[in-house]
This record gives C-alpha cells, structure tokens and sequence, in this order.
C-alpha cells in the first residue's frame, strides 16, 4: 500500500469484508457516516482494520476529522507514505 489507488482498492475490500457493503456504493467521495452508515463503532473496527494491514496505529484523534472515503486514504497515506 505504497499509493493512494492501493490504499483506496485496500480500503474498499476491508469496507466490503467488515461491514457487507456493495463495492459498487464506494468511492472517493463516499461520506463514510451518511452514505455508507458507517457508525462509531463501526468506525473502531476500521482503524483497528487499518492498524493490522499497515502495522501502524492511526490515532482516534486524526480520525475524528475524517468524514469521506477520500478523508480515510489521505489519512492513511500519510502514514505509510515515507517522509518527503
């Protein structure tokens, strides 16, 4: 998961696996809350989700920010993504 395409194709197998979602209802612009109905704790279950595939831990905090499909990957990018 090197670039943002990988992170969003990981993300909507793990959004599909985790919370029985047509892969053909997400996309960039997917509001995770009203669109998906993606709940708080739902959204727990993703972060822990994330921490496993890339081995690194997103803080709650970052992630209370996050509102769209789009939100998730950039946050996840800048995670794994080497420091420029």
């Amino acid at each position: 998961m090197q670039n943002r395409e990988d992170i969003f194709n990981t993300l909507r197998d793990a959004l599909v696996e985790l919370f029985e979602l047509d892969p053909a209802s997400i996309s960039l612009d997917s509001n995770l809350y009203q669109d998906l109905e993606i709940d708080s704790i739902d959204a727990v279950d993703l972060i822990d989700h994330i921490k496993r595939k890339t081995g690194k831990k997103i803080a709650a905090e970052d992630f209370k920010a996050v509102r769209t499909v789009n939100d998730v990957v950039e946050a996840v990018y800048r995670l794994v993504a080497p420091a420029a």
